[in-house]
């Protein structure tokens, strides 16, 4: 497995989509289920909130790395579900 880390790919959005959340998101009080799309997440598959101290931390945590987010987009999205459903 690699784990190193990656540049985050700007509009691919992946992990504000994919996994649920269950810290409380500004405009998601009861955070966000696994699927389903973040409300912080505009048109352009990028966060309103980066940089917030609103973003929830669970999101400022997230570190993109290759075994995580793959190769591309698609793939990022596939992956991220893979894990969603195995914990």
């Amino acid at each position: 497995m690699n784990t190193s880390t990656m540049a985050c790919r700007l509009g691919c959005g992946a992990c504000c989509i994919a996994p649920s959340i269950s810290s409380p998101i500004p405009g998601m009080p009861h955070g966000k289920k696994a699927g389903e799309r973040c409300i912080q997440l505009d048109n352009n598959n990028l966060c309103k909130l980066f940089g917030d101290e609103s973003r929830p931390k669970v999101c400022s945590d997230f570190s993109a790395t290759i075994d995580v987010c793959g190769t591309s987009n698609a793939q990022a999205l596939q992956l991220i579900t893979e894990l969603e459903q195995m914990t």
